[in-house]
C-alpha cells in the first residue's frame, strides 16, 4: 500500500517523525558525500532529508509518485516538486548524478522496472542512495509509521536487486534502532535506544541505507512495452492494428 502524502506530512510533523527524520538524515548525509555542483533527484518522499542539497547542488528535483500525491517543496522559493510515474520519469538518459530514494522502492509494484529506469537516468559513475525498511525490523512490523507500509527488504535482497541491475553497493548503514512508539519515555531516551540497539547488530535496525554506483553497461535490458490503442467502434483490435500499420488511418494512443 502506498502512503498518502498528507499522512506522510502529518507523520513528519509528529514527535516520532521529527526524531526518526533526524536519525535517518544522519545516515543520508554520511552516504551522500559532497553534493557540490551535482544534479540531485529525490524520489518518493525524500524531501524531509534533502534540504542540505539546495544551496550546493547544481540542480535539485523532487519526483513524487502520482499514487502518493505531491506537496510543494521547499516552502520558500520556487517548487522543485514533480508529480510523475516513477517507472517513466520525464528525464533524459544520464541526467542525474545522485538519486536519493526514500519511501520509494518499497511502494512500487515492479521493483525491477524501477531499477532499470534508475539506471537509465543515472549518469556514468553516478550514485543511487536507497533507504528501505528492514524486512525483519520492528519498524516494518508496525503500521503507525510510513516505514510500516509497502514491501520491506533484507540486506541480501537489496544487494541482489542492485547488482542484478548494474549498481555496485559501495557503503551500507543501518538506522532507526529506536522503537517506533509515540511514548514520551521512548522519545526522551532516543540516544540510549540507538546505542543499545547497535550493540545487538544490524538486525535491530528499522531501515537499511545503501549507496551504490552505476556500472557502465546494463545487466538487464528495459522491457519492451506494447503500444496501447483506443478501440475503434465496429472494428476488432486485430483489424484496427492492421489498418493502422498500413497507414489507412491514425489511431490515438491512450
Amino acid at each position: 500500500m502506498t502512503a498518502d502524502v498528507t499522512r506522510l506530512i502529518a507523520y513528519y510533523k509528529s514527535p516520532l517523525g521529527r526524531i526518526s527524520r533526524a536519525l535517518v538524515r544522519e545516515q543520508v548525509l554520511g552516504l551522500a558525500g559532497d553534493v557540490a555542483g551535482k544534479r540531485i533527484l529525490g524520489l518518493g518522499f525524500a524531501t524531509p532529508y534533502m534540504r542540505f542539497t539546495l544551496e550546493r547542488a547544481e540542480r535539485v528535483l523532487a519526483f513524487m509518485p502520482a499514487r502518493q500525491g505531491a506537496s510543494a517543496w521547499p516552502r520558500e522559493g520556487p517548487s522543485h516538486t514533480v508529480l510523475c510515474d516513477p517507472l517513466e520519469m520525464p528525464l533524459t538518459d544520464a541526467a542525474i548524478d545522485l538519486t536519493v530514494a526514500i519511501h520509494a522502492l518499497e511502494h512500487v509494484a515492479d521493483a525491477e522496472e524501477l531499477m532499470r529506469e534508475l539506471w537509465r537516468i543515472t549518469a556514468p559513475n553516478g550514485h543511487l542512495l536507497l533507504v528501505v525498511p528492514r524486512r525483519r525490523g520492528i519498524w516494518a512490523q508496525r503500521d503507525n509509521t510510513p516505514f510500516g507500509s509497502g514491501n520491506p527488504y533484507s540486506g541480501g535482497q537489496l544487494d541482489k536487486l542492485l547488482r542484478d541491475h548494474s549498481f555496485v553497493p559501495e557503503a551500507w548503514r543501518d538506522g532507526l534502532f529506536l522503537p517506533p512508539f509515540q511514548s514520551s519515555l521512548v522519545l526522551k531516551s532516543t540516544r540510549f535506544f540507538e546505542r543499545v540497539g547497535r550493540l545487538f547488530g544490524p538486525a535491530m535496525s528499522g531501515v537499511i541505507c545503501v549507496r551504490a554506483r552505476k556500472e557502465a553497461f546494463p545487466a538487464v535490458p528495459r522491457r519492451k512495452r506494447e503500444e496501447r490503442f483506443v478501440r475503434v467502434p465496429g472494428l476488432s483490435t486485430a483489424t484496427a492494428r492492421s489498418s493502422w500499420s498500413k497507414g489507412r488511418f491514425p489511431l490515438s494512443r491512450e
